[in-house]
Parts: C-alpha cells; sequence; structure tokens
C-alpha cells in the first residue's frame, strides 16, 4: 500500500473533499486523525473507514485557532510516533459572483484572511514534528479562481492565488528539512453538492443571476474543460495519495491542476 504506516492530520476531514481524502488515505495503509467543527461529521467518516478496516481517530477543532491545532498536531505525533502527511481542506464560504462596485470590503477580504490563516498554522504545525523525522508532506487546496481573471470573483481569486504562493514558499523553506509542500487545485465537483459542501451557498447567487440551476451552470462549467466534464472525488482524492507517498518524491513546490483542462499550463 502506498502510505502503508503513514500518519495523516486531515483538517477539515468532515467535508466532501476531506472525507474522500481520508477514506483514500486509510485504504492506502495511512492511520488518519480527521479534524474538524462538527463531530457527527467526523464521526460518519471515520465510521466508514473503520468498517473497512481502516485506523481514524477523530477531534473537534476549529483549525482557525493556532493553540488548538498545536495541540492537537502535539498529541497526533505522541500518539503515532509523528506526522507524516497533513491536509488542510476546510471549506471556507466567500461570496461570489459580486463586481467590485458592491464588494464590500468585508467580503473581500474574509476569505484572504481565513485561507491564508488557516493554512499557515496548521503547516506550521505539522512542520515542526515532519523536521524532527526529516521527512513529511503537507498538502494544500487551491481552486483555478487562482489563475481566473474576470467579474465577480475577486476575494476568491486573491484567497486561491494566496494559497498557492504560500504553498510554493513553505517548499522552499521547509525543503532542506526533507519536507514536500504540493498544492492541489480541483474546478468544481459536482456530487460535492449532496454531500453537504459550502460550495453549494458559494454558487447559488451565481446561478440565480444567470437564471439557472446550480447543476445546470455546473454543466456549463463542464463544457468549458478540455475534457467537457468536471473532476471527481475519486480524482481529487487518488491525486492527493500519489502526491503524499514516495511515489511523488521528487514532487515539491508546484500545484497539481486538477481542473479537467480548463485552465491549461
Amino acid at each position: 500500500m502506498l502510505l502503508d504506516n503513514q500518519s495523516a492530520v486531515i483538517h477539515g476531514a468532515g467535508g466532501a473533499i476531506g472525507g474522500a481524502v481520508a477514506r483514500a488515505f486509510a485504504r492506502e495503509g495511512a492511520r488518519v486523525f480527521l479534524a474538524g467543527r462538527t463531530q457527527a461529521r467526523l464521526d460518519a467518516v471515520a465510521a466508514e473507514i473503520r468498517a473497512a478496516g481502516g485506523r481514524a481517530e477523530t477531534a473537534q477543532l476549529d483549525a482557525l485557532d493556532a493553540e488548538a491545532v498545536e495541540r492537537h498536531a502535539d498529541a497526533v505525533a505522541e500518539q503515532a510516533g509523528g506526522i507524516d502527511i497533513a491536509l488542510n481542506a476546510i471549506g471556507v464560504a466567500h461570496v461570489q459572483g459580486t463586481p467590485l462596485a458592491v464588494l464590500s470590503l468585508a467580503d473581500y477580504e474574509y476569505p484572504i484572511r481565513t485561507c491564508t490563516r488557516t493554512n499557515f498554522i496548521t503547516a506550521k504545525a505539522a512542520a515542526r514534528h515532519m523536521a524532527r523525522k526529516g521527512s513529511g508532506v503537507i498538502l494544500t487546496l487551491s481552486t483555478p479562481g487562482a489563475r481566473l481573471p474576470g467579474p465577480g470573483y475577486l476575494g476568491n481569486c486573491v484567497a486561491s492565488a494566496a494559497v498557492e504562493a504560500l504553498s510554493r514558499h513553505l517548499a522552499g523553506e521547509l525543503g532542506a528539512q526533507g519536507i514536500r509542500v504540493v498544492c492541489i487545485r480541483p474546478h468544481a465537483i459536482p456530487e460535492a453538492l449532496g454531500l453537504g459542501s459550502h460550495t453549494r451557498d458559494v454558487f447559488r447567487p451565481m446561478a440565480e443571476r444567470a437564471g439557472l440551476g446550480i447543476e445546470q451552470m455546473l454543466a456549463g462549467a463542464a463544457g468549458g474543460t478540455l475534457l467537457k466534464r468536471l473532476p471527481t472525488l475519486d480524482e481529487v482524492a487518488g491525486t492527493a495519495v500519489f502526491l503524499a507517498s514516495r511515489q511523488a518524491g521528487a514532487i515539491t513546490g508546484t500545484v497539481a491542476n486538477l481542473s479537467c483542462g480548463f485552465l491549461v499550463d
């Protein structure tokens, strides 16, 4: 198995992407430590993992609370003998579809402040323990907004670009300690909407302005990709497994583009 005997901390593990990655990590042999704000959602993911023969622990905490994240990382490292993999997959609700002329400063700032704060906190907490072992992988998440010009995406665009910039800088700072940092950039994932993803609330105003249902809007987005479809949760989770594994040992400081060709590098 690709992640046999690895310990993985996943913040936002009760969400669509976090849960999918947690299940995939566990299938590949990792011991997963699920963190998030909603205990019931964490318990549901943990129950699935354990029913399939995997190992999962849960902790209710806010990934914006630096002290809580540090305490949790310390507890995981003591229990598991270190931290090998860390993923921040928390959902950050934000405003989309509002042009600059009517966008409030608060709505602009919120995703930037939240995304950069939480990724700094969780990366720092995990990196301390990875450095002691001389190895580790930190995974982050962004969106195509990082490179998407156009009206109505300002807060999301700057936030996603900031996460990608943070990931590159962390890779440069931590590489000499054996720690790799890779950002994963998926396009919208339709199946996540049925799993309680915050993206339904994010997409709804844009769809309503266009006179469309959310599913219709996403179908249009799929048509704008080279593959004429959008990514799946399994594809995102499978990419995370590969990037966290030794098979990807030479990959760091980059962005894995899972946009189905919406963006072309």
